[in-house]
């Protein structure tokens, strides 16, 4: 299946970050009540809008040949392939023709393959959200920062322990991130755009 982007959202792609059983705790579940609404409503606002999305999930070989040396020492991973922990929770299931990337590092990045699938589709500006805040969507997010994409982090829409969430929100607050709420992004749109044509006009002067 062919998708076909309309013309203002081009530019941009959302990165819905590791989804998933195993990252839905309990008490993750208890202080972000609203995250699976806001997820469904992000979704969908992507969809009607036609802006790119795009998954990524952490799986595991249950053989450990893809384990980080952490997990390695301690016999234990998580998202393990073919159980229950690894499955996207279903109001975060993809449709057909949306790409997933798998990946098995806490950063997204280190999947070369998505970084060569942003640059190949022309994506200049990421919007990033999922689980959790100081971890997987942290790393992913700030990777793309790094690798030359404006990339913005919707607070409303990621969930981690309350602390870690807030402090990483706070912290890194226009410093790599600009952090916006999901009722905030239709109303960017014009400055995002303002933006990106400014970041390629200062890189063009320099080549």
């Amino acid at each position: 299946m062919t998708v076909n982007f309309s013309h203002q959202w081009q530019p941009f792609a959302l990165l819905l970050i590791d989804v998933q059983n195993d990252f839905w705790e309990p008490q993750l579940q208890a202080a972000f009540p609203e995250f699976p609404n806001n997820i469904r409503r992000l979704l969908n606002f992507c969809r009607q809008e036609e802006l790119e999305v795009i998954h990524l999930r952490e799986v595991f070989e249950p053989n450990g040949s893809n384990w980080l040396p952490r997990y390695r020492l301690r016999e234990r991973a998580i998202c393990i392939r073919g159980t229950s922990g690894a499955e996207v929770l279903d109001w975060a299931r993809e449709l057909p023709g949306e790409k997933v990337f798998e990946k098995y590092t806490l950063d997204g990045c280190q999947n070369t393959q998505l970084i060569d699938y942003l640059q190949t589709r022309g994506k200049r500006f990421l919007l990033t959200a999922g689980l959790a805040t100081s971890v997987c969507v942290l790393f992913t997010a700030a990777s793309t920062a790094q690798l030359g994409f404006l990339t913005v982090m919707i607070s409303d829409c990621c969930a981690d322990y309350p602390e870690s969430h807030a402090i990483t929100l706070k912290r890194y607050l226009n410093y790599l991130l600009e952090v916006v709420t999901l009722e905030e992004i239709p109303s960017c749109l014009e400055t995002w755009h303002s933006q990106i044509q400014q970041l390629e006009a200062q890189i063009n002067s320099v080549e």
